[in-house]
């Protein structure tokens, strides 16, 4: 009796092990996305009920803009594609997730700037004629290169069939403020052309400063996805 029930509690211990893993299957997803790094596609797997791996990519998305110094009036359009590879983490074996990984974002921004004078630039009380300078012009760039990223989200389910899914996180953002004219004045020679330079420069970082108060951009994602 004592070796019958003995078998029978092994084989019960054994089966609810075996059916324990055989509780999850890995799944791979596909899916399309938009938010606020544009619209795009998604691959997802979930290989284990705790983790899984997704690869992103999104763009197509464009901002138009306005900014002023104390000198000068700018107007920007913006740029913005990104993609991602990210390690997704499911605390609770469920649907909700947190995740990390690596953004390879595109953000960049084509810049010209106006004279709130007509006829002449001031740069750091310093006064250049318009017809010298032509029109300032340059690049902001948000992002470039890899960057770190990380964020928190949701999916409907890791079954087959369709589903819904959305993100919200952060990615660092790295700036970059290049400024020039159309006359090249900053590259002739000369004390005043020596001058100018020295306050381009001087307007660069000023430009830098600001767009540094944003030290993160917010990424903010729904899809919809299809799991095999």
């Amino acid at each position: 009796m004592y070796k019958l029930m003995t078998a029978g509690m092994a084989a019960l211990l054994l089966g609810a092990g075996a059916s324990s893993a055989q509780a999850f299957e890995d799944r791979y997803s596909v899916g399309v996305l938009a938010g606020t790094t544009g619209v795009g596609a998604e691959v997802s797997w979930r290989f284990h009920e705790r983790m899984g791996v997704t690869a992103q990519y999104a763009g197509g998305l464009s901002w138009s803009g306005d900014f002023d110094t104390d000198d000068v009036d700018y107007d920007g359009d913006l740029d913005i594609s990104a993609g991602a590879i990210k390690f997704d983490y499911y605390p609770f074996a469920g649907r909700f997730y947190l995740t990390a990984g690596a953004m390879l974002p595109d953000m960049e921004a084509s810049v010209s700037g106006r004279s709130k004078r007509n006829d002449t630039f001031e740069f750091d009380g310093a006064t250049y004629a318009a017809s010298d300078i032509g029109s300032v012009h340059g690049k902001l760039t948000i992002a470039d290169g890899v960057q770190p990223y990380a964020g928190l989200g949701w999916r409907s389910s890791h079954q087959q069939g369709f589903g819904v899914f959305s993100e919200l996180g952060v990615m660092a953002t790295s700036i970059d403020v290049s400024l020039s004219t159309s006359e090249n004045f900053e590259g002739q020679d000369g004390v005043e052309s020596d001058q100018f330079r020295r306050d381009l420069r001087r307007e660069e970082q000023r430009l830098k400063d600001e767009a540094d108060k944003l030290p993160f951009y917010p990424v903010a994602v729904v899809g919809v996805s299809y799991t095999f």
